[in-house]
């Protein structure tokens, strides 16, 4: 198994030759529409030429459902799997191509080249958003997506966590560092990796308190172990 991180909450999976991307975020789309949330980490176009099997979009906001990005990854691809919670989905299909759009709503598991792929609870302000737990080969990782913390989403965590990839920027609906790592205990993850981070923001990641964390590097592989 071997993970990348792609900037913001974007991560590429390649389990056993099968590529899982999740919101890919590889465009300056916020920054037009905000400018003081200018990006500070650059765009690796390399990635638009890697083809996902699966791609999960979390929810619906413009870092995460990203049209530009789609829009260019769709005129290269297609057959793709789209998992894309409610408004997302509603979003994604407008772009066209000849993929399989699955409405990732909570609850809602599917099996994908022999992946599993379970969307649970994330408290955020779009009322759809999803974390999602991928299982394959005996491991579970889960990316909860944009989220605060809260019990109602704990209480969606049914199997033992061995990576979690979870924000920690405390804007936006989303946890901060000390959250995060209570989050990250509480589900009694393994490893921690956070994510969420330096895209607009200058935070020091090497806060995040959680005993068996890893800091990722943008475009450089996570070792997570097998």
């Amino acid at each position: 198994m071997k993970v990348i991180w792609l900037g913001q909450a974007g991560l590429l999976f390649d389990l056993d030759g099968v590529r899982v991307m999740v919101d890919p975020y590889l465009s300056n789309s916020v920054e037009r529409l905000e400018p003081k949330n200018y990006r500070r980490q650059p765009i690796d176009e390399s990635f638009f030429d890697i083809k996902p099997d699966i791609l999960v979009l979390t929810h619906n906001h413009l870092d995460h459902t990203d049209p530009e990005t789609l829009k260019k990854l769709f005129s290269r691809h297609n057959g793709i799997c789209v998992l894309a919670s409610g408004n997302a989905w509603q979003t994604v299909r407008k772009f066209g191509g000849d993929n399989n759009y699955v409405r990732f709503n909570r609850g809602t598991v599917w099996t994908e080249k022999g992946i599993r792929f379970e969307a649970v609870h994330a408290e955020h302000s779009d009322d759809k958003a999803v974390g999602v737990i991928i299982s394959y080969d005996g491991k579970s990782y889960y990316i909860t997506g944009d989220t605060l913390y809260s019990k109602k989403v704990i209480k969606d965590i049914n199997v033992p966590i061995d990576v979690v990839f979870l924000p920690i920027n405390g804007v936006g609906n989303n946890m901060n560092m000390t959250d995060a790592a209570r989050f990250a205990r509480e589900i009694k993850a393994k490893t921690a990796v956070p994510v969420h981070f330096g895209m607009f923001d200058s935070i020091n990641v090497g806060k995040f308190n959680f005993k068996n964390k890893i800091i990722p590097e943008i475009y450089k592989e996570i070792s997570v172990g097998e």
